[in-house]
């Protein structure tokens, strides 16, 4: 039997090249068996993988500011996450039935909404915002709303008069009394759970519960914080996988007019898609999760191993029409582009880990999620690209 018709090939030196793309291509089996299994594996691990947003991974937690902040949160509620609902009247004032109404069920609303502080939701229907002024006979106080509120017109002009004495106008209250605020401290976990709070379910129940049911044409609503910001990101999830999925589809078309090969076009577009695949799985496996950031991190990936798989394939058609047969090649190429290439992930890899040093968690991640997927281009480009 040739050479050329023998499923094994020798090396021609002993350098160290040929050595190791003999082994690849002599055990090819072996390795597109091991990759499929850990392909496998690893998309079980992505099935699994979750959003992972928290208040907290988003300031630096070790600044000392932060940690007096942190051992006194209970004495600060509303001065860290939070929800802040503003209620404007499109017509008049808030000093009418018909709006206080409102007001008041929209605090109700928010008040059994789960994850809310309860302890520190405020609102001028909250008796926790009071009015307190000093007279001739000492101290005097009472909730802004008191006891004798009736929604009668007398009732609006002793609410203007709380309102103007306890401090609240311009925080609660806007200077044109047009609108006030409900704020609605929130817990970093689920009180019944113990998980980490759910901002995506968190926003579908502000929006159902308050806006659609609030909102009309004498009520405006606006919804404004840090969870409300990341469960509007995680709501738009359908629509990134919608453009991952128009990125692919662009992608193949570029790759298949620069190739003129359909095979080399699937190959490359394989092996960029496994590549992301391990590397959302390893996160899951490592106990990471997507946040509002990492949420991009995919794209990059897939973009980085897309242009390795670009030199791979033309580094094996140049070999392939220079007398050898499709095994050889991919053997050349492999020997020919695997030091640079893996010089050059890993300089990759090594700059996107300097981001642990920033004291921030959620940039640590960001740095974590695109090292292992960029370390995970070794494999899946620089070895099973030239086996394929």
């Amino acid at each position: 039997m040739s050479k050329t018709d023998s499923p094994q090939i020798e090396a021609t030196d002993g350098s160290l090249r040929p050595w190791l793309g003999l082994l690849l291509m002599n055990t090819r089996v072996l390795w597109l068996l091991g990759f499929l299994l850990l392909t496998v594996f690893f998309a079980v691990q992505t099935s699994k993988l979750r959003p992972d947003a928290s208040f907290e991974k988003m300031i630096p937690i070790s600044h000392s500011y932060i940690v007096n902040f942190l051992e006194n949160r209970s004495d600060l509620s509303g001065l860290g996450n939070s929800v802040r609902i503003t209620v404007e009247t499109t017509e008049g004032d808030i000093f009418t039935a018909e709006y206080q109404n409102t007001l008041r069920e929209i605090t109700d609303e928010v008040f059994y909404i789960n994850g809310v502080d309860r302890a520190g939701l405020q609102s001028l229907w909250t008796p926790n915002v009071r009015w307190t002024e000093v007279t001739e006979d000492g101290f005097e106080g009472d909730q802004l709303i008191d006891a004798r509120y009736d929604g009668s017109a007398e009732a609006m002009d002793r609410l203007r008069a709380n309102l103007l004495r306890s401090g609240e106008l311009g925080r609660l209250v806007a200077d044109d009394f047009r609108s006030s605020i409900v704020e609605a401290p929130l817990f970093d976990r689920d009180p019944r759970s113990g998980e980490p709070l759910d901002y995506a379910e968190l926003s579908r129940q502000l929006e159902r519960d308050i806006r659609d049911k609030y909102a009309s044409a004498d009520i405006e609503i606006r919804i404004v914080g840090f969870a409300k910001m990341v469960g509007d990101l995680l709501e738009g999830i359908e629509s990134i996988v919608l453009f991952a999925v128009i990125t692919l589809l662009v992608t193949a078309v570029l790759l298949a007019l620069y190739s003129r090969s359909v095979l080399a076009t699937c190959a490359v577009l394989a092996c960029s898609l496994i590549a992301v695949v391990w590397q959302l799985g390893l996160l899951h496996a490592l106990g990471y999760g997507l946040n509002a950031f990492s949420i991009l991190v995919p794209f990059l990936v897939f973009a980085i191993a897309v242009s390795h798989g670009v030199q791979i394939i033309n580094a094996i058609a140049v070999n392939t029409g220079d007398k050898g047969d499709s095994l050889q090649a991919a053997r050349r190429a492999f020997g020919s582009l695997y030091i640079p290439g893996i010089t050059a992930l890993m300089s990759d890899a090594v700059g996107f880990l300097t981001m642990l040093l920033v004291p921030i968690e959620v940039i640590r991640d960001l740095g974590v999620a695109a090292s292992v997927g960029v370390a995970v281009i070794v494999l899946t480009n620089l070895a099973l690209l030239p086996v394929l």
